[in-house]
């Protein structure tokens, strides 16, 4: 051995940080963080990832364990549960979760979310309290009997059988709290809250998937609706969600009517003829003048009373004569379709805002919380795929030709009127509006294929041009952030302006995960944005998603998730106090429109996350180095538990370590999960020391893997890790 070798093999401890996330340069060369499947190892920064499950870039750098979602209706939210500690001296009889307990004299209730059956700390942990439980008083359960001929002794007969019997069952005698609570505990014990919440919040009635989501602030209120297939199948159903669940948005009826007079019917008249009224919920002028007596155009009416409308001269108590075509048709919608939405105003006024909307199968219409108008474009069959609002004009899609209504207009389509079609000569997948040249905005068309744009501010204007060929967008990933993002079968691509010829300048962000687009890219249903968090975020129909973090128009990385409820429709916004609120329907047949960005777990489901970071020599890929102990630099406001593993030397077999450790895992991942070692640690988020773990073993490299699972443990960042280890011999050849 030489005697650099020996200085090597008995030199002091060294101390090496790998930083996670973000980049750093190497020869010249900008590596970024996050997910990355084909740039070589020792090409690559020691703190990208190979592979990952339910983490995020963060924008510091680091990587954070995804934040969780849950269902929604309208009621109270299972993240925003609580819970109190009911202690009792002893049980006389043990309470079941869910459960309702009381006390008499106190007049408090609640409900069991867990029981401490332990000598010396009974207790309870109650939630969805009302009142104050004393610390003297007898706590009761309420218990219910169904009372049936098999349980009874007294003479039951059909007539009232069965029948429920609700009393009281003693549980104990409440004492002054003396139980500790851990850091642990109470994260639990907020999940069990949060179960009870959860059981109490439903599904859209109806069958099959969710096929729209939106959400919209209509008269300074927050509002989420959704689209369900009914029961039977064969028509699809608008609901709200409210402080009682999700409640039927009526549909109302159309009448057709032509020859206006001189006065214009306005919106909230009655229509009236002969003993036949209706409240008029929406006037769609589609051409033509009232004062000149051709308007044409149709009516949303409340059901008629006194019988239904037929052929013939009607009157609006605004004064307007009409004809109408004959009887009133109640609107429906055909399912199978998969809802689209653009919001909008056409007159700047805060009651005008609008939801525009369309499936591929329906009409497409207007919403204004209330009132659902079919919107006539002339199309033959008029089933427009895709919307945009862009310069005061409604655009639709359908094939391979775009259309837009008369500026300002949103019922009226014909050419006279200003509206018209734009041959794009491939299917159109989607369209959305660019910042544009330095004088005006741009709506891009995407084609499956091709990208194209559409200069000007009006009809005389538009200028379509053909941007380029080859290079197109997947249906619902088109999303504006500070740069436009889509997803094409190569990858996602932002699109920003640009000085240079052409005035946009497209890239693909997302090289470097070729084999994971690949995998996915024919499985894509939806896309959103966090834009706190600066991600464009992509979901598939397995369950799988990628978000991407930029950070001043920079890449900074990407994050795969996996979610047990695929996302199928989303939608994105921000709620009446300006906080950005998001939510998604899933493919999973089960019904429920769920909240992104809230509470510790997949809908009460355990949130299974790892990050493996790419192999590292530290600096010196041909000399062994051993291997003392980590420190992980963790960010949390709560508990966290972390497993910490670890391979050496590529994973050889040949270099000893510590038993294993299995951990059986569900994640198609690139670690050998049966021949890892390792630790776990806690994090009670009231230090931001880094936290140590032991390592042995010698090796030329490191590859480290942590991970996580429960349903309890809330978001936490992964800033960094300190390898301790000392230099040892060169590798022999």
């Amino acid at each position: 051995m030489s005697g650099m070798q020996r200085a090597q093999q008995y030199a002091p401890v060294k101390y090496s940080v790998t930083r996670l996330g973000g980049g750093q340069t190497q020869t010249g060369v900008s590596f970024p963080g996050g997910f990355d499947q084909t740039t070589p190892t020792l090409a690559l920064q020691p703190g990208a990832l190979r592979d990952v499950s339910n983490f995020e870039v963060a924008q510091s750098g680091g990587y954070a364990r995804i934040v969780g979602y849950e269902r929604v209706d309208g009621r109270a939210a299972p993240s925003d549960a609580t819970y109190i500690i009911v202690q009792v001296s002893s049980f006389v009889n043990v309470p079941a979760v869910g459960q309702a307990i009381s006390q008499a004299n106190s007049v408090a209730t609640g409900t069991v979310a867990a029981v401490n059956n332990v000598a010396g700390a009974y207790y309870m942990v109650v939630t969805q309290t009302a009142g104050v439980f004393n610390a003297t008083d007898v706590v009761s359960a309420i218990e219910n009997l169904t009372v049936t001929a098999a349980n009874s002794p007294f003479t039951v007969t059909a007539a009232n059988s069965p029948y429920s019997v609700s009393f009281l069952v003693t549980i104990g005698t409440a004492i002054a709290q003396t139980a500790a609570i851990t850091s642990q505990l109470d994260a639990q014990y907020l999940a069990n809250a949060a179960d009870i919440y959860r059981t109490l919040i439903g599904a859209v009635p109806g069958t099959g998937n969710i096929l729209g989501v939106v959400g919209m602030i209509f008269n300074g209120v927050d509002n989420v609706y959704a689209f369900r297939a009914n029961v039977a199948g064969n028509a699809v159903a608008l609901y709200k969600a409210s402080t009682a669940g999700w409640t039927l948005v009526p549909f109302f009826n159309t009448v057709d009517f032509t020859a206006g007079g001189t006065a214009i019917p306005l919106d909230g008249d009655t229509l009236t003829q002969g003993g036949v009224t209706a409240t008029i919920k929406r006037v769609m002028w589609q051409s033509g003048s009232f004062t000149g007596g051709t308007a044409v155009g149709t009516f949303v009416v409340t059901t008629p009373t006194g019988g239904s409308f037929t052929a013939g001269a009607a009157t609006t108590t605004s004064g307007a004569t009409v004809t109408l075509s004959g009887i009133q048709t109640p609107i429906t919608l055909s399912p199978g379709g998969r809802f689209e939405f653009v919001k909008a105003n056409f007159s700047g006024q805060l009651v005008t805002r609008r939801i525009y909307g369309c499936d591929g199968i329906n009409k497409a219409f207007e919403f204004d919380g209330v009132t659902l108008a079919p919107i006539t474009t002339g199309l033959s069959p008029d089933n427009p795929s895709h919307i945009w609002f862009h310069k005061n004009f409604l655009f639709v899609s359908q094939a391979s030709s775009i259309f837009y209504c008369g500026v300002g207009t949103p019922f009226k389509w014909g050419s006279v009127d200003g509206g018209g079609e734009i041959a794009t000569g491939d299917a159109v997948t989607a369209m959305i509006t660019l910042p544009g040249s330095q004088t005006t905005a741009t709506l891009a068309v995407y084609l499956r294929s091709n990208t194209a744009f559409l200069y000007g501010t009006d009809p005389s204007t538009f200028n379509y041009v053909t941007f380029n060929t080859g290079l197109g967008a997947l249906p619902y990933t088109a999303q504006n952030l500070f740069d436009t993002f889509v997803m094409d079968d190569l990858g996602v691509i932002n699109l920003r302006t640009t000085l240079n010829w052409g005035n946009f300048l497209p890239s693909y962000l997302t090289k470097n995960i070729l084999p994971f687009i690949e995998q996915e890219r024919t499985k894509v249903t939806a896309s959103t944005l966090m834009r706190g968090k600066s991600q464009y975020r992509l979901f598939f129909s397995d369950g799988f998603g990628l978000w991407i973090t930029m950070i001043n128009q920079q890449y900074l990385g990407a994050g795969v998730v996996q979610f047990p409820n695929p996302v199928h429709v989303c939608d994105e916004g921000e709620d009446s106090n300006g906080a950005e609120i998001e939510y998604f329907g899933s493919n999973d047949g089960l019904g429920y429109v769920y909240q992104f960005e809230k509470g510790t777990s997949f809908d009460g489901a355990n949130i299974d996350a790892h990050i493996t970071l790419n192999w590292d020599p530290i600096k010196s890929p041909r000399l062994l180095k051993r291997f003392r102990a980590a420190s992980i630099e963790i960010a949390s406001d709560s508990y966290a538990q972390v497993i910490f593993g670890y391979q050496l030397g590529y994973g050889s077999t040949n270099i000893g370590t510590p038993a294993d450790f299995t951990s059986a895992s569900n994640f198609s991942s690139v670690p050998k999960w049966d021949t890892m070692v390792w630790d776990k640690f806690t994090w009670d988020g009231q230090t931001l020391l880094p936290t140590d773990v032991d390592m042995t073993g010698t090796g030329e490299n490191v590859q480290v893997t942590i991970k996580s699972t429960t349903n309890y443990i809330a978001a936490y960042q992964l800033n960094s890790v300190i390898y301790h280890y000392s230099m040892r011999r060169g590798l022999r050849v």
